[in-house]
C-alpha cells in the first residue's frame, strides 16, 4: 500500500507541474498508386491540475495510512 500511495503521489506532482502533453501523429493525404502524400497532425490532451492536487492528496494519504498499520 506504501507502494501504491507513493506512485499516487508522484502521478499527482508531474500532472500538478505538467497540464497536458502534446504529440505529432502522421497521416496518408493521397495515395495514389506510387504516390504518397502524408501531413503532420498535431494532437495535444489536457487535464485539470486539481486533477492532480486530488492524487497528491489521495497518495500522501494512502502512503501515511499504510504507514500506521505496518
Amino acid at each position: 500500500m506504501k507502494k501504491a500511495g507513493l506512485v499516487l503521489l508522484a502521478i499527482g506532482v508531474l500532472i500538478t507541474i505538467f497540464n497536458g502533453v502534446n504529440f505529432v501523429t502522421r497521416e496518408k493525404v493521397v495515395d495514389i498508386g506510387s504516390l504518397e502524400i502524408s501531413a503532420d497532425k498535431n494532437h495535444s490532451v489536457n487535464w485539470s491540475p486539481y486533477l492532480g492536487v486530488v492524487l497528491i492528496v489521495l497518495g500522501g494519504g494512502a502512503y501515511l495510512l499504510a504507514g500506521k498499520k505496518s
